[in-house]
């Protein structure tokens, strides 16, 4: 599943579609297509895993679920798009993704103040909404939407292990400064990923993602699927300390 960093960089790769008008639209979604044709693309926007194109009375928002893809400018020979909107300078193929309109303006919609690459993130506040919440795990916590748009599993795994949390942690055992570290982390794990997906080299730079022995302590980590959302969690017993 595309992490909210993932987003940002497809919103930076589409910039060249900006003020066309849909040409051509197809694909096997079920939604109306035709209400895309000729409409003006005025802005790409994101929050969190959404992606997010503007028009003058509506908006397309594209989820990628598990297994979504995109392709500029070129198509996949053995996949049909769900949906393919064609400009005069291009096109943008999407792949096994959840398409749907939103008609109310997106400032009504969507916590900009909850995404963690937006330049209204407030950490204030998600820390606020994780002391409301203190008996949630911190693998279920950075992966909730309403408080970290935007971080996925691999951001997840990284930044317990970054910070040394157990993800059977519970977010109300967190010390002060454990808990504002845990808020931090997330949001620059979450730019290097954005820095690293860019380079090519995201994968170079896992420590405990897919791994199986911590790198700190030389032992084997434990590979669980944990919480409410039974996400694949990776850690090690003896450096990721258990707050309860």
């Amino acid at each position: 599943m595309p992490e909210g960093p993932s987003i940002v960089i497809l919103k930076e790769q589409v910039t060249q579609f900006v003020g066309r008008t849909i040409e051509r639209v197809s694909g096997n979604t079920t939604i109306e297509k035709d209400r895309l044709l000729h409409q003006e693309v005025e802005a790409f926007r994101s929050w969190g895993k959404h992606f997010l194109v503007e028009m003058p009375d509506f908006c397309l928002r594209v989820h990628f679920m598990l297994f979504g893809s995109y392709r500029i400018n070129e198509e996949k020979s053995w996949a049909v798009p769900r949906l393919s909107l064609g400009f005069d300078n291009g096109a943008l193929n999407l792949y096994a993704c959840s398409v749907r309109f939103i008609e109310e303006p997106l400032d009504l919609v969507y916590d900009w103040w909850a995404d963690v690459m937006s330049e209204h993130w407030d950490p204030a506040l998600a820390r606020r909404r994780l002391r409301s919440v203190p008996d949630m795990l911190a693998c279920d916590a950075l992966l909730d939407q309403d408080i970290f748009a935007g971080v996925g599993n691999i951001i997840k795994n990284e930044v317990l292990f970054r910070i040394r949390v157990h993800p059977l942690s519970t977010v109300g055992a967190l010390p002060a400064p454990k808990l504002r570290e845990f808020v931090d982390q997330a949001r620059q794990y979450s730019f290097d990923f954005y820095e690293w997906k860019k380079q090519f080299v995201l994968k170079k730079h896992w420590l405990a993602h897919t791994k199986r022995t911590c790198p700190r302590c030389n032992i084997p980590f434990v590979k669980a699927h944990l919480g409410r959302t039974q996400r694949r969690s990776f850690y090690c017993e003896n450096c990721q300390v258990k707050y309860t």
